[in-house]
């Protein structure tokens, strides 16, 4: 048994979505938890661990509760193997908005759950036309967006020794394929910044598997159903593209060598 606690967002709601399931069909026993508040910076997050807030909503296996807990909460409950937390989107390209939050987040979980691995979540760019409020901070440039957020993911997983989790990355390569480039009939997100339901929460769920477990996705069994799109079934040749580009996107191992 593997047990997984996100201290994210929507974007790790996304990204937990079908985590469980993706594992299970890979013989790996898991329990996923992911506190959810929506748009949530790092900022808000080491506010709320200094004052043991509950304002988090609880999300198992991903599926929503209706109870409300603290980081502290989660961390006397149960002994993490992975701890995995990220920056907002709208902030994501921004180093100076990292710091010193994220930094004082390392230290406490270094201290009160010592034997859980850290991560950092590289999220992604938004859709090119996208309506985010906040868009215009990378002037409504999706190139622009992606190449700011992954320098400075990049920089502070090295400069705390973690693993990045490259899921902006792998969005961005699924973005030059015919199945969700410029022209598709679909979009990896689908709202311009949250991912698509079905095949985007998917791809981070997979990328995410392989890098908390080291096992590749290319034949996992599970396939992605959504009660939000009830009348569409997976394809299996876009299932086959997300799970040969996610066992083949770059992971950036920043752990230190002690």
């Amino acid at each position: 048994m593997i047990r997984i606690l996100a201290i994210g967002n929507s974007f790790s709601e996304d990204a937990t979505y079908y985590l469980h399931q993706i594992l299970e069909a890979a013989g790996v026993e898991n329990l996923v938890v992911n506190l959810f508040i929506g748009g949530c910076p790092l900022e808000k997050h080491w506010l709320n661990i200094e004052r043991e807030a509950r304002e988090y909503q609880m999300q198992v296996n991903g599926v929503k509760t209706d109870r409300h807990v603290s980081v502290q909460d989660m961390l006397q409950e149960a002994e993490w193997d992975f701890i995995v937390t990220q920056q907002a989107s709208h902030d994501s390209g921004w180093v100076d908005t990292y710091e010193p939050f994220l930094g004082n987040m390392v230290n406490y979980l270094k201290e009160n759950a010592g034997n859980a691995k850290l991560l950092l979540h590289e999220t992604w760019a938004y859709e090119k036309d996208s309506t985010h409020w906040n868009f215009g901070r990378y002037n409504k440039d999706q190139q622009e967006m992606y190449r700011r957020l992954r320098l400075a993911y990049t920089t502070m997983a090295e400069k705390y020794g973690l693993v990045l989790i490259p899921g902006g990355d792998l969005i961005q390569r699924l973005r030059g394929t015919a199945y969700f480039g410029d022209g598709a009939e679909r979009k990896i997100c689908r709202d311009g910044f949250h991912m698509n339901y079905m095949y985007g929460r998917y791809a981070i769920g997979c990328i995410w598997a392989r890098c908390l477990t080291g096992i590749g996705v290319k034949g996992n069994s599970f396939l992605p159903e959504t009660v939000y799109m009830p009348y569409e079934k997976p394809d299996r040749e876009i299932i086959a593209v997300i799970q040969s580009l996610a066992d083949d996107v770059e992971v950036r191992d920043c752990a230190r060598k002690v």
